[in-house]
């Protein structure tokens, strides 16, 4: 046992030996901007340099609320009065572009708006943070995801060149998330449109590449199935049913699968795989069945509970618009 724990002393020291120092990791980028972008030295140091460290970045990315509360008060956050009639509001006022969006990338107007009114109630909450300083924070300053964010970092640096700003300017969330839909520097890099032909993708102030940047994202990266079911409650589910709700949300699992142990699963489209979900609520467990859409939801933050809060908020939007605005040929 002596010479296991001196072992295991010895390999603590080694990790710490070789673990790089926050200036030795920005000397590693900084070269690598050179080397394998072609950015001037010069240029990207003082950009580095100029980036601050903030402890509120780190405070905030410590402690997310999904853990902390149950679906029942998760829920209570984005099913609000204001948020679903801003929801309605959203579409209203864009209606041609959500049904071009629509018709192009087969992503319904509900869960476009609703992807915008969870991330950032519709613009009006896109995070006052330097988008260069929470990356460099995080970065730099938080070991257990540091190589995540140091790559968004290259990938920001790599936004601005190509779209011609300064990298000090730019502000989103505590994370370095972008704009009215929350892009991190790669997905806008990869998914960002310009929608209305301007020649610039603004996800910022233009509504146009708002909408559709998104519905590109779920076209292409969550692989939206137009006109498919997202997800209904299970009937029939107990605690004994405990293995299949850890298969996982992504679709796995074959219709029989669920049926044959007593399940209720519904109407599920031929051939499709499922997923079994379990929410704690302040009245018990509710049981969901997840198709591919619902999953595609978690594409965009891989969270059951964002997942089932956009695809609930986006149907009070859709029922509250329909109410509003009647059917084409209607009256």
């Amino acid at each position: 046992m002596r010479i296991i724990a001196l072992l295991l002393v010895l390999l603590i020291h080694a990790t710490v030996a070789h673990a790089k120092t926050p200036d030795q990791l920005r000397a590693d980028l900084i070269n690598e901007m050179v080397e394998r972008y072609g950015f001037s030295k010069t240029q990207v140091t003082r950009w580095l340099y100029q980036a601050e460290k903030r402890q509120a970045i780190l405070d905030a990315i410590s402690r997310p609320a999904e853990r902390r509360l149950n679906w029942s008060e998760y829920r209570a956050i984005f099913l609000t009065t204001s948020r679903i009639e801003g929801g309605v509001a959203f579409w209203q006022e864009h209606a041609d572009t959500l049904a071009r969006a629509e018709e192009q990338y087969g992503v319904p107007p509900q869960i476009i708006v609703a992807i915008l009114g969870v991330e950032t109630r519709y613009g009006a909450h896109t995070g006052g943070y330097r988008v260069l300083d929470a990356l460099h924070t995080l970065g730099f300053h938080y070991p257990r995801r540091g190589e995540f964010f140091r790559e968004q970092l290259k990938e920001f640096l790599l936004f601005a060149r190509e779209e011609k700003i300064q990298p000090t300017m730019p502000t989103g969330s505590y994370a370095g998330a972008m704009g009215v839909p929350q892009f991190m520097p790669d997905s806008f890099r990869t998914y960002a449109v310009d929608f209305d032909g301007d020649g610039k993708r603004d996800i910022w102030n233009n509504p146009d590449d708002v909408i559709g940047s998104v519905a590109n994202y779920f076209s292409r990266k969550g692989r939206w199935k137009a006109g498919e079911p997202v997800t209904w409650p299970a009937d029939g589910v107990t605690p004994a049913h405990k293995s299949l709700v850890d298969a996982g949300a992504k679709p796995s699992l074959k219709p029989e699968q669920l049926t044959s142990a007593g399940i209720d699963i519904g109407p599920a489209p031929p051939g499709s795989k499922l997923s079994l979900m379990d929410f704690e609520t302040n009245d018990g467990t509710e049981y969901w069945i997840g198709l591919d859409n619902f999953y595609a939801i978690m594409r965009y933050n891989p969270r059951t509970k964002y997942a089932m809060a956009v695809y609930q908020l986006s149907e009070a939007i859709r029922e509250r618009h329909g109410q509003l605005v009647p059917a084409p040929g209607a009256g």
